[in-house]
């Protein structure tokens, strides 16, 4: 990755309410001039959600809906082109309004350890339990991402696509918390350094530009992620403990980005900017940081995704996250 990337200083999550692609394209490119993001709207239904959108993207594998969540099949059916078409359409929109555009843009797609803990094998148990079908699904992935960034470099040329991998399941993943079909056990913890090396082979498809992490679970591994070549972690601010602030510490001096989730995901009145990011001032006094290394280091993004809120909620939301981000950069200390 070029040393030299430049990230914008706010962002979104990934996910939007509501269901028009153009709304939510002309949303996501308009609040954040130095950094837009591919919306999300899984409001449209299976397909649209996280998990199915990314396994529209699989190769060679495919998946369909069961009343139990998503399941791996021999073949594409009607739920898989449905989530290619909705990408698609995500595509159009974003390709319509970033025209001219220059600059880092993020695209977001389920990373390995979520999405073998969520999609599930012809028996019904997670993906998860079967090693095999972990390094399958994975391989299927990285294919599928190559080809997914290659896309949005072609429609959008001027761009420095950052990928998103959200891992909300991962510390579930690493601590054995992964429920069974049946929901009285758990599957095992898998071992951390195959989990690191996993991650790192995913994270190795996007060679030309910077991987961040998201999720939105507490006890988020940043000393992991840092590890397996995440240039950047995303995460919802007010789940850290102090408990956090060595590995947050390490991080930041390693020259990992933080994307510090300091909005509400749903709809609450909002503080002034300012004291949006009054925690984050806070925890670099506490960690003894140079305040000229905050814009350096954090971009300003929702606590979690946005599909959640009102329409208004979501584009005020977003809107605050750039305020906010300027106050942080107008006044450090």
């Amino acid at each position: 990755m070029n040393a030299t990337f430049s990230f914008g200083s706010a962002t979104g999550v990934g996910s939007l309410p509501g269901g028009d692609a153009r709304e939510a394209a002309k949303t996501a490119t308009g609040s954040f001039e130095d950094f837009p993001f591919l919306a999300e709207l899984p409001a449209r239904g299976p397909g649209a959600d996280m998990i199915g959108r990314t396994a529209g993207l699989l190769v060679e594998l495919y998946a369909r809906v069961e009343p139990s969540g998503w399941r791996l099949g021999d073949h594409p059916g009607r739920d898989t082109r449905r989530a290619r078409s909705w990408l698609g359409e995500d595509l159009d929109a974003l390709e319509e309004f970033t025209q001219d555009y220059q600059g880092p843009l993020k695209v977001q797609a389920v990373g390995p350890w979520t999405l073998a803990a969520a999609l599930e094998l012809k028996n019904g148990e997670a993906a998860l339990s079967d090693p095999g079908a972990v390094r399958d699904l994975s391989a299927s992935l990285m294919e599928g991402l190559r080809l997914h960034l290659a896309e949005v470099r072609r429609r959008v040329p001027g761009a420095d696509v950052v990928l998103q991998l959200d891992e909300p399941s991962l510390t579930a993943v690493l601590r054995g918390r992964v429920r069974t079909a049946s929901g009285y056990r758990t599957h095992r913890a898998v071992d951390r350094q195959l989990v690191e090396a996993t991650l790192r082979d995913v994270v190795g498809v996007h060679a030309e530009g910077p991987v961040v992490v998201h999720s939105c679970a507490p006890d988020v591994p940043f000393a992991l992620l840092r590890r397996a070549g995440a240039a950047a972690v995303s995460f919802d601010f007010s789940l850290l403990t102090e408990r956090d602030d060595d590995a947050i510490g390490e991080a930041v001096e390693a020259g990992t980005r933080l994307f510090a989730g300091v909005v509400p995901g749903t709809d609450t009145a909002l503080s002034d900017p300012a004291g949006s990011v009054m925690g984050v001032r806070t925890l670099w006094r506490r960690l003894g940081l140079r305040p000229g290394l905050l814009a350096e280091t954090v971009t300003v993004t929702p606590a979690c995704g946005l599909a959640g809120a009102s329409p208004g909620y979501a584009r005020q939301a977003l809107a605050h996250c750039a305020r906010a981000a300027r106050s942080l950069a107008d006044n450090p200390e």
